[in-house]
């Protein structure tokens, strides 16, 4: 009895032994649900892709970009063309003066008295005739002092023209006094007298030539010439002369407190190819915020519009990604239809679609970009509007490229015998190419969509540059960089170009590098 049980026992154990192998062949089984999903293709070109550090390394970069772009320019507090303003102290032309070292003519109507009489007339003083004659009217002057002359028509009483070197000016505003009243302020001025009357009423003149109604000054007359730049400001008889005094004293700059008690400071160049002063004046102005430097309320200062130039870089990276990216689409959409035609059918479909490949490859896209951009400038296109040209462009010329591609590698898929089996049941040919065909290049156009992004934002940089892209108000890291068009921009305002350059650069590498972990990753003949 001892002999039977240890044989069953025996058998018991060899028959849990057996189990156990067989439990743990069916760990490993091919039959697995993992072990299935393990072998996946797509499995398998995710984990190639994952084992390239460097490829990894720039599809971080590019998250980070359309992070920095994308959501970055939802977050930030400032609009894409907000504008910033500072107050600045600076010195604007406030005013000009100058001395009469030549006649100036006053008349009651210039029609009376034209440009030629008067050349006339200075012939005439010339040859110490005291007539003269001017497109048939005949003049003849009076000298009333060395300093005045009065210009009749030849059998009138009445003048039409005086000559002068002192002007008369309204001392309450920047009104222009009468003839007669100015002729009779200068008579009185020629012959020494203290007064004089005009239109019954008596005004009295002094020494310095001021003409007073009572005890109210109406008029001056003086022999520098003081005029505001501005039509809207009056400059008064107490400016007037302290200006002309600082001139006479040779001073560089005054100042003066106006009847408001409030004081200016006025700055006095001279002018000597106009033989007259200006005065400028320190004033507090708003301008732009113009290349400020980085701060906390803007981290990478602002540029030449006075726009946050962060704000500016979150949006000009949407921008060229958005291009970017459209471009590929166009470019991927012609050139899947016309290559997969053209692999597929072959004969002469193939040869007319391949003639017209060998063009596309001719023609010269820069220049032709640059002329049309030239033309949108002399057009004046709507920036917008613009930047859709642009990339519809850039797109219809770039398909030449993909088409070929795809057609290469249709021409080889097409003789495989998944191919031979779906034409013998019957499958139509548009369904073999775009269901069968298509898919099996998708790898090939995932790699080559990958790098053409960074050409194409290359290109739109540069077209943006050279102020033929993308253009204000909008942003594109081309047209920010754009604002360096000068060395002492270059040298002097750093974070105008490096950020946006930097952003460049590191977005087209990282599309370059995951292009070349995508090409690693969908080789078959890669070693595993």
């Amino acid at each position: 009895m001892a002999d039977e049980s240890t044989k069953v026992d025996d058998l018991i154990s060899q028959e849990i032994d057996a189990q156990g192998e067989s439990a743990e062949q069916s760990e490993y089984s091919l039959n697995d649900d993992r072990r299935v999903k393990t072998l996946s293709p797509t499995a398998l070109v995710v984990k190639r892709f994952l084992r390239n550090r460097v490829a990894v390394t720039g599809l971080f970069i590019l998250a980070f970009m359309f992070v920095f772009s994308f959501i970055g320019g939802i977050v930030s507090p400032y609009r894409e063309d907000q504008l910033f303003y500072r107050f600045d102290e600076q010195n604007k032309q406030w005013a000009a003066v100058m001395e009469n070292n030549e006649l100036r003519y006053v008349t009651e109507n210039d029609a009376n008295f034209p440009s030629v009489a008067r050349a006339k007339f200075v012939l005439a003083l010339k040859q110490d005739g005291n007539t003269f004659e001017s497109q048939g009217v005949t003049y003849r002057y009076e000298k009333e002092s060395d300093e005045l002359y009065s210009i009749y028509v030849d059998g009138q009483d009445e003048p039409v023209a005086m000559a002068t070197y002192d002007t008369v000016s309204s001392s309450t505003g920047n009104e222009t006094l009468p003839f007669a009243f100015q002729r009779a302020i200068l008579m009185a001025e020629a012959s020494d007298k203290d007064s004089f009357k005009y239109d019954g009423t008596t005004y009295t003149i002094d020494d310095a030539g001021t003409v007073m109604d009572g005890n109210t000054e109406v008029a001056y007359a003086s022999r520098y010439v003081a005029q505001a730049i501005m039509s809207d400001v009056f400059l008064t008889r107490q400016f007037k002369e302290e200006l002309i005094e600082a001139i006479e004293a040779d001073q560089s700059e005054f100042s003066y407190t106006d009847e408001n008690g409030e004081t200016a400071d006025y700055i006095l160049k001279y002018d000597a190819g106009k033989s007259s002063w200006s005065v400028m004046q320190s004033v507090s102005t708003k301008v732009f915020d113009t290349y400020s430097s980085p701060s906390m309320a803007h981290p990478l200062g602002t540029d030449r519009n006075g726009m946050d130039m962060l704000t500016r870089l979150m949006y000009g990276g949407r921008v060229s990604l958005y291009i970017g990216f459209i471009v590929v689409f166009i470019e991927t959409f012609i050139g899947v239809i016309l290559g997969g035609v053209s692999g597929y059918c072959g004969g002469w479909v193939d040869n007319l679609i391949m003639r017209i490949v060998d063009v596309f490859y001719c023609i010269p896209s820069m220049p032709i970009i640059i002329i049309l951009g030239a033309t949108m400038d002399a057009m004046r296109v709507d920036p917008q509007i613009r930047m859709l040209y642009l990339m519809l462009l850039l797109g219809f010329l770039g398909w030449a490229g993909i088409a070929r591609l795809v057609r290469g590698q249709i021409l080889s898929l097409r003789e495989q015998e998944f191919m031979t089996a779906a034409e013998a049941t019957g499958i139509r040919a548009s369904r073999r190419i775009f269901r069968h065909l298509i898919p099996n290049v998708i790898p090939q156009l995932i790699v080559t969509m990958t790098m053409s992004l960074g050409s194409t934002i290359i290109t739109e940089a540069t077209l943006s540059f050279l102020g033929l892209g993308v253009k204000f108000p909008f942003a594109s890291w081309g047209n920010i960089i754009n604002d360096v068009n000068d060395t002492y921009v270059l040298t002097n305002y750093w974070f105008i170009w490096i950020p946006a350059g930097v952003c460049l650069l590191a977005t087209v590498l990282a599309f370059n590098l995951v292009g070349d972990g995508l090409r690693d990753a969908f080789d078959p003949k890669m070693n595993r």
